[in-house]
């Protein structure tokens, strides 16, 4: 096996990868830079129509001419045969004496994701500012409650449920400071927001006491 072969095998190997791990809308493709008139030697999840044996792109070509063409080029956009818009990345591959010799495209079919975006967009769309209707779905007090973990979470830059142990710790006793836990329910209102059981929240706070004491 000469060394072009086994450079070719080992990008197959990584387009397979991506390409299950993106599947069914993610085509990725391996070209050979070093026969650009047979350029391309695998497609996984084929979605453009091309077959391996197909020469290479405009951009294949241009890197193969310029030995200072950029080796990534990521999230421009392209387009399939038939139209369909698609973001694609192009990752170019040297040999030891900085030659390009191969390239691996990724190329993201966008239709499906637009078309469902468009989906959720009217499926979350409400009245403009001027309605006059206004309704909480939850009391005051369970209102507060969220804010204050969300605020506690945005200064951690986490998520609630993404809280280390430390900081679950230091947020059930701020809430416990505040009164938070004094009232019916808390605890399993406090844990389903920052993804613990009620058992748990006491856990914690018992932790953050001994921590105190």
């Amino acid at each position: 096996m000469s060394d072009q072969e086994w450079f070719l095998q080992e990008a197959c190997k990584v387009a397979a990868g991506v390409a299950e791990t993106l599947a069914p809308l993610c085509e990725v493709v391996v070209h050979d830079l070093t026969n650009p008139e047979h350029a391309i030697v695998q497609i996984e999840n084929n979605l453009s129509g091309r077959a391996v044996g197909d020469g290479a792109t405009e951009l294949g070509l241009a890197r193969m001419a310029d030995p200072n063409f950029p080796d990534i080029i990521a999230n421009y956009a392209n387009a399939f045969a038939d139209g369909r818009p698609t973001k694609s990345t192009s990752i170019g591959l040297r040999d030891k004496t900085g030659r390009f010799v191969a390239a691996i495209c990724i190329n993201m079919d966008l239709s499906y994701l637009r078309s469902i975006n468009g989906y959720l967009n009217e499926l979350t769309k409400i009245q403009p500012d001027g309605n006059t209707v206004r309704e909480s779905l939850s009391g005051a007090r369970q209102a507060s409650l969220n804010d204050k973990i969300l605020a506690f979470s945005a200064k951690k830059n986490r998520d609630p449920r993404a809280l280390t142990s430390d900081e679950r710790r230091e947020l059930l006793q701020m809430l416990a400071d505040d009164g938070e836990l004094d009232r019916r329910g808390a605890a399993d209102q406090i844990g389903a927001i920052i993804g613990v059981s009620r058992s748990n929240v006491y856990y914690y706070l018992k932790g953050e006491k001994a921590k105190r004491a």
